[in-house]
C-alpha cells in the first residue's frame, strides 16, 4: 500500500513494517494506526509504503502463532529490502533518503534489517535511518546486535508484551560499536501506545508475552503518542 504527496518529487520515503496482526484490519486494507502514521508523514513530505508480509502470502494475524513461517530476520527483512528497491526505481523518490520504520514484530524486523552484519554488496543506497516502535529485543540482545545506520527505538516502560529492559540491555551492549542509537522509554506506557484511539485493554492467547501467560496490555498513551508524533518526523528529517 502506497501513500504519497502530490507533486513530482523527488520525495524522501519510509518503508513501514506492520506488526504481528498484519497490515489490514476491520477498518480497511490498512489498519487505523498505520493509515494515521502514513497520512501524517505524507503531510510533511514523505512517501510511505507498507509491504504486506502476511496478506500477500495468504496469511492472517500471526499474533497467536508461536512457530511462524514468515520470520522477522529473513522473509520480512527481504520484504523491507524489496520495498526499498521498488521505491528506488521511481523517479519521484530521493533514492538516498529512504528510511525504515516498524511496529512490534515489524520493529524487530527493522532492527534485524539494519544490523551491522546484515549489509550485503547491494549497489543501491542503504536505508538512511530507522525507527522501531516497541520491538522485542531479547533475541537481538543475545546475538550482540549493533546498527550500521542511526536507529531510534520507542517503547513503554509498562510494556508486558515486549519488555523495555531487553531493549535497554541491547542498546547498552552496542555502545562503542554501533551507529547512533536513541532509546526512549515512556513511563506507564504499554504496547501500542501510539494508536490513535485504543482504550487500554488486556488481550489473551498471544504466543509471546513477558510472563508466558499469553496475556498482554495494549492501548493508547496520550503523552507517549504525542511525543512520538513529534519525535519521529524529526528523526526522519535528519
Amino acid at each position: 500500500m502506497l501513500f504519497r504527496p502530490e507533486g513530482p518529487g523527488p520525495f524522501p520515503a519510509v518503508v513501514g513494517l506492520h506488526g504481528c496482526g498484519g497490515l489490514s484490519s476491520r477498518s480497511g486494507p490498512v489498519a487505523t494506526r498505520y493509515r494515521d502514521w502514513a497520512e501524517r508523514l505524507v503531510k510533511v513530505g514523505f512517501v510511505v509504503i507498507y509491504p504486506d508480509s502476511y496478506g500477500s502470502r495468504g496469511l492472517s494475524s500471526q499474533c497467536t502463532t508461536s512457530t511462524r513461517s514468515i520470520r522477522t530476520d529473513r522473509e520480512r527483512v527481504s520484504d523491507a529490502i524489496a520495498a526499498r528497491h521498488w521505491l528506488q526505481d521511481k523517479p519521484w523518490i530521493a533514492t538516498d533518503r529512504i528510511s525504515l520504520m516498524g511496529w512490534s514484530n515489524g520493529g524487530i524486523t527493522t532492527l534485524w534489517a539494519i544490523r551491522r552484519r546484515a549489509k550485503t554488496n547491494d549497489k543501491t543506497p542503504d536505508f538512511r535511518s530507522a525507527i522501531a516502535l516497541y520491538p522485542g529485543c531479547r533475541r537481538l540482545r543475545d546475538t550482540a546486535w549493533s546498527a550500521r545506520i542511526p536507529a531510534l527505538i520507542l517503547i513503554g516502560r509498562a510494556d508486558d508484551w515486549t519488555p523495555a529492559a531487553a531493549c535497554e540491555q541491547m542498546a547498552a551492549g552496542a555502545r562503542g560499536r554501533s551507529a547512533a542509537i536513541s532509546l526512549i522509554v515512556y513511563p506507564r506506557a504499554y504496547h501500542d501506545f501510539d494508536h490513535p484511539n485504543r482504550p487500554l485493554q488486556i488481550r489473551s492467547g498471544h504466543a509471546f508475552s513477558a510472563d508466558g501467560s499469553g496475556k498482554v496490555h495494549t492501548g493508547t498513551n496520550p503523552a507517549a503518542r504525542a511525543d512520538a508524533l513529534k519525535r519521529v518526523p524529526k528523526w526522519l528529517a535528519r
